[in-house]
């Protein structure tokens, strides 16, 4: 067959055979990775993601990069297993099952930087919050264990910060700017927020809004349609995506001109059942992540248990905002 003026993995060559065709696109599409984008109508996006996910075959992770990712996986277990052990007896909101979720920040991030961001700000449930603020966040983790038994470490005492907040430590947050290689600067945020979990959507991408209108008005007259610097991160429990309406009021404001925030990256943690419901019981659509088909987002649907492919799908989703 000739096919030289298709995109994506036909691309990659000239000339196929039907088995080689069969084979290609069983690796790119029925595999660990799962990818929603026919639906969008702008056929250069298509064909943009079709590129990141058909030809991933043939950009295999670097010994180094596997090696990074080895190593956060590595810090995201270890500091688990300590609290479980340490606490047994607390709430800890594990990420028992979606370890990779740390790892796939992280890189989502260093895309980000990639790109011109300068700052991230993210709002996210229960589920994995400890872990976000200890390994990607970088909360001192004195501060962090002194929340689990109820006391202030030494040296906040002395710097006179709030010692009694009256509030759970997985309701808080905290902000950290870290230094990349060639003196970039990121700095990530979680903003604090209490037990209505999706209420913090809003809240996110304001003060994403109000961030970027600020550095509107310090920086250049161009940078004014430039909203690459502050990216907001959406993290939710696959109940609560479908299932609350506050999630599309947030989502639908996407391409309003005085609301709009460039895009979010919106991260599902699922649970397979959100509190006492199965899903076939709690939301209509095959998959949760159905909404998003609303404002033409991609949706990539990634086994948790293969960190390569979490890895990659957060890097696409990262470059594609």
């Amino acid at each position: 067959m000739d096919l030289p003026h298709w995109g994506g993995l036909l691309a990659s060559k000239t000339n196929w055979t039907l088995r080689e065709i069969k084979e290609a696109l069983e690796k790119a599409y029925c595999n660990k990775i799962g990818v929603e984008y026919m639906h969008i109508p702008n056929r250069e996006h298509c064909n943009w993601i079709r590129d990141q996910i058909e030809l991933k075959q043939f950009k295999p992770l670097s010994k180094q990069e596997k090696l990074v990712l080895l190593d956060r996986l590595y810090w995201t277990d270890e500091f688990a297993q300590f609290i479980a052990t340490k606490f047994n007896t607390m709430k800890r909101f594990g990420l028992e099952g979606c370890d990779s979720f740390i790892p796939g920040m992280k890189v989502a991030m260093d895309a980000c930087v990639e790109h011109g961001a300068e700052k991230a700000v993210i709002g996210m449930p229960h589920r994995g919050r400890l872990n976000m603020l200890a390994n990607v966040v970088r909360k001192p983790l004195p501060q962090l264990f002194a929340e689990f038994v109820g006391t202030v470490p030494l040296e906040d005492k002395e710097a006179n910060w709030s010692q009694n907040t009256g509030d759970a430590k997985y309701h808080l947050g905290t902000s950290y700017t870290r230094t990349y290689p060639g003196g970039k600067e990121l700095t990530v945020e979680v903003l604090a927020n209490p037990s209505h979990l999706e209420c913090i959507n809003p809240v996110v991408m304001g003060r994403v809004r109000a961030k970027n209108h600020i550095w509107k008005q310090s920086v250049e007259d161009e940078f004014a349609g430039d909203r690459t610097k502050v990216i907001p991160f959406l993290i939710h429990g696959d109940a609560a995506f479908s299932g609350q309406g506050v999630v599309y009021e947030s989502i639908q404001m996407q391409d309003l001109k005085n609301y709009t925030v460039g895009g979010t990256i919106h991260v599902i943690v699922n649970n397979q059942i959100g509190f006492t419901t199965v899903p076939a019981k709690g939301r209509s659509g095959m998959y949760c992540s159905d909404l998003a088909k609303s404002i033409n987002a991609p949706i990539f649907h990634v086994n948790a248990n293969s960190a390569e492919d979490v890895h990659h799908a957060f890097r696409v989703a990262a470059e594609y905002r």
